[in-house]
């Protein structure tokens, strides 16, 4: 008897087996079916590509109005007078006002918005490039240029939070690599600007106004990008969050869980793991900025001290190092997500040290190994030039992600008021070998900094990547 109830067991026992499994693979398809898609999963819409393209748009003006002073000075020197110190003022002028800028800038986003921001600072840069046109004594120049650093500088925690916070997780380090990319294109267009205006009565007048006609175009695109959902989800207001998703992804795509809070946790920096990331990007950041702040505010001079020629000549040099850095951007977008956040850092500092001891070892060496040298050091600072954005806008959470960009940029531009302000007088007293061995010593400090404390944020949301593991 046990033994016909066993047999009927194992004769029964694999239909039911097969219906279960079928039912189960249906239950399976209807899970996969009605899961909604988070942002980190969407493909790239024209429309998001928009909000990448415009909130560049404030690292084009400031590539463009820092380079541009380098070629307008060679004019405004002779006709204002000028000694090195006032020339040295007026180059660091706009690097205190990002310093400004960058920090109030991130706090002030996270506080009431990264919308409002976005159009107030491109006003105000466009109304103080204007002013800059009628300055007639030093002072004022270097007054228009602090403000115009100002609202540069409080750009970059607007635009690079927004383009975070509404760029899916594979299309991130490209969508912030057009940051970099558009700080580098700005900078071309500087100094093609400013070869085009150098022989021009006045010239450097129409270069510095010349800012205006960005901040226009710029205008225009921005006025309809909405504010980020995640912002929106973090002060209580998942309505218009919600709204935004559903016009921006559809219905279809899920806002990721955000923490609401009515204030800017800035304690939420100064302590533990948060704290230790501050530091790193603080000064990863300086040792990545500072060498190129330099070369890109007194271009001409640096490329005449090498012996690269005067005026136009000197010019061209810069166009040329200029082309290396923009074009060593657009590859390392794709490396960030082929190769990796660190393993790229690490390389690309390494090189970037190559070039610059290159120059600062062999000052007198034939022009062709000069232009190679710096098409070094500026190519495979590609990486890093990308990474200044993303690794601060990754390894924060949303409340304080602005005021986090701010303080790290901030803390950057410390040193490159030093570097701007001291360039020039070290240029005259030391020559120019050792100013680039400094450069080295920085891209190098940078290296062995990053080799110990960069992290690996490749593939990962950011909820992922700003969170902390207390384990």
């Amino acid at each position: 008897m046990a033994s016909d109830v066993k047999a009927m067991t194992q004769v029964a026992s694999p239909p039911a087996t097969a219906a279960a499994k079928e039912i189960s693979g249906d239950m399976a398809r209807k899970v996969r079916q009605t899961a909604k898609r988070t942002m980190d999963d969407v493909a790239m819409t024209p429309f998001l590509r928009k909000i990448t393209f415009f909130s560049s748009g404030g690292s084009f003006l400031d590539g463009y109005v820092l380079s541009l002073i380098g070629v307008a000075l060679t004019q405004i020197v002779p006709a204002f007078g000028l000694t090195d110190v006032w020339s040295a003022a007026i180059g660091a002028s706009v690097l205190v006002g990002i310093f400004v800028g960058t920090i109030t800038g991130g706090y002030l986003t996270d506080a009431i918005g990264r919308k409002k921001m976005f159009i107030i600072d491109l006003v105000a840069i466009g109304l103080f490039s204007l002013l800059s046109v009628f300055v007639a004594e030093a002072w004022q120049l270097v007054a228009a240029r602090f403000f115009i650093g100002v609202f540069v500088g409080a750009d970059y925690p607007i635009a690079t939070s927004l383009i975070a916070e509404f760029t899916p997780k594979e299309h991130r380090s490209i969508s912030m690599g057009m940051v970099s990319a558009a700080w580098y294109l700005g900078a071309t267009v500087a100094a093609v600007v400013g070869y085009g205006l150098y022989g021009v009565e006045d010239g450097w007048k129409w270069m510095l106004g010349s800012a205006v006609v960005p901040c226009v175009v710029l205008l225009v695109g921005r006025h309809d990008i909405p504010e980020s959902p995640l912002w929106l989800a973090s002060k209580g207001r998942h309505a218009e969050a919600r709204a935004v998703m559903d016009r921006v992804f559809g219905p279809d795509v899920e806002l990721a869980p955000v923490k609401p809070t009515d204030k800017t946790p800035l304690a939420t920096l100064l302590h533990g793991e948060y704290l230790k990331r501050m530091i790193f990007l603080g000064v990863f950041i300086l040792c990545q900025v500072v060498p190129m702040y330099a070369i890109y505010t007194f271009g001409p001079e640096i490329m005449t001290a090498f012996g690269l020629g005067e005026g136009h000549e000197a010019i061209l040099g810069e166009s040329a190092v200029s082309l290396f850095f923009l074009v060593g951007s657009i590859p390392a977008m794709f490396w960030l997500n082929s190769m990796g956040r660190r393993p790229l850092l690490l390389m690309s500092f390494a090189l970037m040290a190559a070039g610059l001891l290159v120059l600062g070892l062999w000052p007198t060496a034939p022009v062709t190994v000069i232009i190679l040298a710096f098409g070094l050091y500026a190519f495979f600072s590609g990486g890093p030039g990308i990474l200044q954005w993303l690794y601060p806008n990754e390894l924060f959470p949303t409340e304080v992600r602005a005021t986090a960009v701010g303080i790290a940029i901030g803390f950057s531009r410390i040193g490159t008021i030093a570097a701007t302000y001291g360039t020039p007088l070290a240029l005259d007293a030391w020559g120019v070998g050792p100013v680039m061995l400094v450069a080295a010593g920085l891209v190098l400090l940078g290296l062995v900094l990053s080799y110990f404390l960069a992290p690996e944020t490749r593939g990962k949301s950011l909820a992922e990547t700003s969170g902390i593991d207390d384990r």
